[in-house]
C-alpha cells in the first residue's frame, strides 16, 4: 500500500510541473498544491491503517479514490440521457439548470455556497457515470493557466474535444454590473472576443432551454426563465476577467493568506462590495447566455469544470490545516443574509431537488473523501 501512495503523489508532482511554464507566482503556488493533494492521500492512508488495526475496511481508500484531472488531461467521452422533469426542462442535462435556478438566492453569498455546490458538481459526475456511460471523472478548469487567452486553451478552442468555441464574434457593448448591495460603484467588464452563438466544437448546435433571468442586458424568458426558450448557447470569452480575477496572484495568495474561512471565501466568491472574485471572474470570462446568467449558468456545459476547480481550491485550502478548516463554515441561509436568515449550521440539508437525491447534512460534504464522496485532485 505505501509503495502505491508513493507513486500516487509522484505522479501528482511530476504531471503538475510538466505542464506548467515557470513564473514566481505559478511555481510556488503548484507546490502548495501538490503538498495540499499528497496531504489528503497521506490522511486517507494513515485513517485506513487505524481501521484495518481494528479489523475494518475503509469505504475510500487509496485503491478505489477517484482523480479529478484538469481538463487537458482526461480521455475523450462524453454521454447524454434526456428526461423531463420540470417545466421548460427538456433534458437530464436540464433537471440540473433547473435546480440551480430555483436555489440561487440560497446558494451564493452565503453558508452554503461551497458545500452546495460541492455537492451539485459530485452528483452531476454521477449522473454522467451512472445515466449517459461516461468512465472518467469531474475534470477542472485551471483558469490561470490560460488566464491571458482563455478563448485559445483547450476548453475553448473549438477543437473536436474541447467544449466548443468562442461565440460568434459580434460588435457588443461590454458589462455594467452593478454591487450586489446596491451601493458603490459599478464593476465595468469590457466586452469579449465573442457575443454570438458557439460555432466551432461538440456544443456548436447545443440547445438552451431555460432562461434567462439573470442576465444584465436583454428580457427575461417565459415564467421567469423557467420556461420552454429553445436558442443557441452564446459565448463571450474573453482574458479581462480571467486577467484579473483568476490570475496566478490572485489564486496564490487566496491559498497562501486566508486564513479562515471567513476570508477565504470572501476572496473566492467575493464580499457583497463588487470584487467579482476567482468565482465570479471564471464565469464572466465564459460570459454570453447562459453561461453569464447568475440563475442559469449550469446551462453551459463549462460550468461544471469552473466549478469543480471551485471546489479543487477549498480541498486544497481545507487541507493546508484540516484541524481548524475542514469543517469551518461562515454565512448564513440567505444571499448576503438578505431577508435575515439563522446562520448556516453542519446539520443543516443541501437538497438538490430535481437532480438529485437523497439529500445531505452540509457535515457529510465537507470532505471530499468522506460521506458520499471518494475523490482527489491532481
Amino acid at each position: 500500500m505505501r509503495s502505491l501512495f508513493v507513486t500516487i503523489t509522484i505522479v501528482i508532482s511530476l504531471v503538475r510541473s510538466s505542464v506548467y511554464a515557470s513564473t514566481d507566482f505559478e511555481a510556488e503556488l503548484n507546490g502548495i498544491l501538490n503538498k495540499a493533494s499528497a496531504d489528503v492521500l497521506q490522511q486517507l492512508e494513515v485513517k485506513e491503517q487505524a481501521l484495518n488495526k481494528r479489523g475494518l475496511k475503509a469505504s475510500c481508500n487509496i485503491r478505489n479514490i477517484a482523480i479529478r484531472r484538469e481538463f487537458p488531461m482526461l480521455d475523450k467521452q462524453a454521454g447524454e440521457n434526456p428526461n423531463i422533469a420540470f417545466p421548460g426542462v427538456r433534458s437530464r442535462f436540464d433537471d440540473f439548470v433547473a435546480t440551480h435556478l430555483n436555489s440561487t438566492l440560497f446558494i451564493h453569498f452565503s453558508g452554503t455556497f461551497l458545500s452546495w455546490h460541492r455537492s451539485f458538481t459530485w452528483e452531476y459526475e454521477q449522473a454522467l457515470r451512472n445515466e449517459c456511460g461516461y468512465n472518467g471523472y469531474q475534470p477542472y478548469w485551471d483558469w490561470s493557466k490560460w488566464a491571458a487567452a482563455p478563448q485559445d486553451s483547450p476548453l475553448f478552442d473549438g477543437s473536436a474535444y474541447s467544449l466548443g468555441g468562442n461565440g460568434a464574434p459580434i460588435p457588443h457593448d461590454g458589462l455594467v454590473l452593478p454591487p450586489p448591495l446596491g451601493s458603490g460603484p459599478p464593476t465595468v467588464l469590457p466586452p469579449g472576443l465573442g457575443g454570438g452563438c458557439v460555432q466551432k466544437g461538440p456544443f456548436a448546435n447545443l440547445t438552451v432551454n431555460l432562461g434567462p433571468l439573470g442576465l444584465f442586458t436583454g428580457a427575461p424568458g417565459p415564467d421567469g426563465g423557467r420556461g420552454y426558450n429553445p436558442r443557441c448557447l452564446k459565448r463571450d470569452i474573453g482574458p479581462y476577467p480571467s486577467l484579473t480575477y483568476c490570475n496566478y496572484k490572485r489564486i496564490f495568495n487566496l491559498m497562501t493568506q486566508r486564513k479562515t474561512i471567513l476570508d477565504f471565501q470572501n476572496d473566492l466568491e467575493g464580499d457583497g462590495t463588487g470584487d467579482l472574485a476567482p468565482h465570479g471572474g471564471g464565469h464572466f470570462t465564459i460570459g454570453g447566455d447562459p453561461g453569464g446568467d447568475f440563475f442559469t449558468s449550469p446551462g453551459d456545459p463549462s460550468f461544471y469544470l469552473h466549478h469543480a476547480q471551485v471546489d479543487r481550491m477549498w480541498t486544497l485550502w481545507q487541507a493546508q490545516d484540516p484541524a481548524t478548516r475542514q469543517y469551518a463554515l461562515h454565512g448564513t441561509n440567505t444571499f448576503l443574509n438578505l431577508p435575515p436568515s439563522a446562520n448556516t449550521t453542519l446539520d443543516d440539508i443541501v437538497d438538490l431537488g430535481y437532480s438529485a437525491q437523497p439529500t445531505y447534512k452540509i457535515r457529510d460534504l465537507m470532505n471530499t473523501v468522506k460521506g458520499p464522496f471518494c475523490y482527489i485532485y491532481l
